[in-house]
């Protein structure tokens, strides 16, 4: 069942489920969630390798931050790919996951996000792919709300996220043995 927005607010107050929300989420959230904004966007390249036992992601360069201070903005071509990771960040309980999906606006000016969804006891920021599948290029302002997250509750319990990415890391560095 997704948690709604009353409820979401005491985690946020009582157990920080979700760090460095907009002053908006915090005291008017739309929907069945929040509103994550754009925080980061990263260009891979190199190689990936993705084994049975080992994996290897490509290589990361940081194109453009958020900064609170001065309005950045980028403008995604046709075409082009990106990590894409957000400003918030979640401390996830053990009886919650959170799955995502693109705010309307994002995919009707084309842009294409592809998300996962975050397992019980994940703690960190957020991380997703952008392409821009459209005919035009899009600008984005860095700070922009582009995920809308929802919180459902794990009947029976979950179990506690194993992976390497906890803490929010983007890429490998080199070559890993998953857990």
């Amino acid at each position: 069942m997704i948690i709604g927005p009353k409820i979401l607010l005491k985690l946020v107050k009582t157990k920080k489920l979700v760090e460095n929300l907009s002053e908006r989420e915090l005291t008017n959230p739309e929907g069945a969630g929040f509103d994550l904004r754009l925080g980061e966007l990263y260009k891979i390249s190199g190689r990936a390798f993705l084994g049975i036992s080992e994996r290897q992601t490509p290589n990361i360069k940081l194109v453009v931050k958020y900064d609170a201070k001065k309005s950045k903005t980028i403008v995604v071509n046709p075409g082009e790919f990106y990590l894409a990771t957000t400003i918030e960040s979640v401390n996830t309980p053990l009886n919650i996951t959170i799955n995502f999906k693109p705010r309307t606006t994002t995919f009707r000016s084309g842009l294409i996000l592809r998300t996962g969804n975050v397992a019980p006891g994940y703690c960190g920021k957020l991380t997703f792919a952008l392409k821009n599948e459209g005919p035009i290029p899009v600008k984005l302002e860095m700070g922009c709300r582009i995920v809308h997250a929802q919180f459902a509750w794990v009947d029976g319990g979950g179990s506690q996220y194993k992976g390497q990415w906890q803490g929010g890391r983007v890429t490998t560095k080199r070559r890993e043995k998953q857990i």
